[in-house]
C-alpha cells in the first residue's frame, strides 16, 4: 500500500514541476524527485499511459505538457441532487 502512495506522491511532484516548466534536464528532474534516471523514465511511461501529453523541450530544457491538463486522484463525495451525483475535483497542487 505504501508503494502506491509513494508513486502518487511522485506523480504529484512531477505534475507540479512540469506545469512550472522547471524539471530541468532528465538528470536534474530525477534528482529533484529523488529517484534514479531509470525510475524517472518508468514514471514518465506511466503518466503517458494515463494520457499525459508530455514531451521534452530542448529549448526550455524541461519536460512540458503539449496541451493543458491537470492531474487529480482521490475519492470524491457524492451528492444526491435531482438524481445526479456530482464529484468534487481535488487538485494536487502545492
Amino acid at each position: 500500500m505504501e508503494i502506491i502512495i509513494k508513486y502518487i506522491e511522485i506523480i504529484k511532484r512531477m505534475d507540479l514541476l512540469i506545469h512550472l516548466q522547471a524539471t530541468g534536464t532528465p538528470e536534474e528532474f530525477a534528482s529533484r524527485l529523488e529517484v534514479s534516471k531509470t525510475k524517472l523514465y518508468r514514471m514518465i511511461k506511466v503518466i503517458k499511459r494515463l494520457n499525459a501529453p508530455i514531451k521534452y523541450d530542448h529549448f526550455l530544457q524541461s519536460f512540458v505538457y503539449t496541451e493543458a491538463v491537470g492531474f487529480t486522484f482521490g475519492f470524491y463525495p457524492r451528492y444526491q441532487n435531482h438524481k445526479k451525483s456530482r464529484p468534487i475535483r481535488i487538485r494536487f497542487r502545492e
